[in-house]
């Protein structure tokens, strides 16, 4: 019997823990170059199914793979994600790829001259880039249905929504296409597709992470953050991740605040409580008992009521229509005709918004975060929805919440548009309830305490009740 190959005896690790690859990769089981080709085998298997990836940087993977193995050949060290794939939201800058940001418009634009920061970060943790991923246009977008590149779909069922507006990284993880994966939230694009998909995602404290070299949203709302099967796996991208970069303005130069020495600390002396009144309303069933669930798995009884949430989405829409048609403005004038008609309306709409608005939005908004930040006085960490339902069939434009209709689009960030508005730390984890798709409740701390976000997912990961397994498709 010929013995295997080295991408054949790799191919477990295509699907494995981040944490997984990286040990054996500095341990010598298994070079960083099978764990690529292992890797970029499934994606060309699996992701004509998913749609996840628009870009696939191979060539560069590779090179960078056997620059890893040639390093650890010599006898040098290597980082904590050695060898590990990874692959970003297309609105992130890639060395010679156009930043598509999900449209037609942008692919037009001359290639990115730099990595974008945390691409580079993440690889001077020795994690590898094999791609760029689908995302909603402009990232103005809950459902991760792209008019130009097609929808990304859900690992679990082909038939429904991956979420947005960074489907593609929520998909590519669900379908262990990649360990890791990037993605922006400005009013919940990395909660949403979390969520949907069945998958951990961390949206950090607003001006944590640089955003510098990635192509923008809002920037007064926007957040970029990872994606993985496993709380570990998210704890160890983070800490990669964490660091000032004057490049970007409004990144706050704080000093790196590791979460994985916390990682395993447990309950002792959490208090936490489940959010209550704006955040019990509007939800289908699923979307109430997967908190219900949470919160008897970490023995939590008390409910806090968040006030004022319905104002705070109400101040987050108009800040997001009007920053966002700001910056596209040159283009709707010139390119109209190239944007998705319902990104372009809303854009459009976004124009005629009064300055008069947009200020007492931002005045609210600091109103909201005093308000907010009392009561974490009283508890340490909050439990919401992510979403009000489970993933949509594509294509799917309405829903039935509460007895009312309502636009899927919109309204899938129904739950989140409140918490980034004032830049908290959430951490989204997935919850299987009773065979069907997965929904995801978020775990929100005060700001700065990402930590205590990913110490209560990580108890809850290490106790059963929640799970990210690689779909079956």
């Amino acid at each position: 019997m010929n013995a295997a190959s080295p991408v054949d005896a790799a191919a477990p690790f295509a699907t494995a823990p981040a944490a997984d690859i990286a040990a054996a990769v500095r341990g010598g089981q298994v070079s960083a170059r099978a764990v690529v080709e292992a890797v970029l085998a499934r994606i060309a298997a699996l992701d004509p199914k998913v749609n996840a990836f628009t870009d696939v940087t191979g060539a560069r993977a590779r090179a960078s793979a056997d620059a890893l193995d040639a390093r650890r050949a010599a006898g040098g060290a290597l980082g904590p994600l050695a060898g590990v794939p990874f692959a970003v939201k297309n609105l992130f800058d890639i060395a010679g790829l156009p930043t598509r940001a999900g449209s037609k418009i942008n692919r037009d634009l001359p290639p990115a001259a730099h990595d974008a920061a945390l691409i580079a970060r993440l690889e001077e943790a020795d994690a590898i880039l094999v791609g760029g991923l689908n995302m909603g246009e402009y990232a103005y977008d809950f459902t991760g249905e792209n008019v130009h590149d097609g929808a990304s779909r859900n690992p679990h069922d082909l038939a429904h929504m991956a979420g947005g507006s960074s489907g593609g990284s929520g998909a590519a993880i669900a379908a262990g296409l990649v360990p890791l994966a990037l993605g922006s939230d400005t009013n919940g694009s990395i909660r949403v597709p979390s969520s949907l998909c069945g998958i951990f995602g961390l949206k950090p404290t607003y001006g944590r992470l640089s955003r510098a070299h990635s192509f923008p949203f809002v920037s007064a709302l926007d957040h970029l953050g990872p994606f993985a099967r496993s709380v570990g796996d998210l704890a160890l991208a983070y800490d990669a991740m964490q660091g000032a970069d004057p490049d970007d303005p409004v990144q706050v130069p704080r000093p790196v605040e590791p979460v994985m020495p916390t990682l395993e600390a447990g309950m002792d002396g959490l208090r936490i409580a489940v959010a209550g009144g704006y955040f019990r309303a509007k939800g289908m069933p699923e979307a109430f008992a997967a908190v219900d669930h949470v919160a008897a798995a970490l023995g939590v009884t008390r409910t806090i009521e968040v006030p004022e949430a319905a104002r705070a989405r109400a101040s987050a829409y108009i800040i997001t229509a009007a920053e966002g048609a700001s910056l596209h403005a040159g283009r709707l004038r010139t390119r109209p005709q190239d944007f998705d008609p319902a990104v372009r309306d809303r854009l459009i709409a976004g124009l005629a918004i009064p300055a008069a608005w947009v200020a007492g939005a931002q005045r609210f908004r600091r109103h909201f975060r005093d308000r907010m930040l009392a009561l974490f006085d009283e508890v340490d960490v909050i439990l919401a929805p992510a979403t009000p339902c489970r993933a949509p069939q594509l294509g799917q434009t309405t829903f039935e919440l509460d007895g009312e209709t309502l636009l899927v689009r919109p309204n899938l960030g129904l739950y989140t548009q409140p918490i980034s508005f004032i830049g908290l730390p959430v951490a989204a984890v997935p919850v299987w309830l009773d065979g069907g798709l997965p929904i995801g409740v978020q775990v929100i701390a005060p700001p700065w305490r990402e930590d205590l976000a990913l110490r209560v997912a990580r108890h809850l990961e290490a106790t059963g009740a929640v799970r990210a397994p690689v779909s079956n498709i």
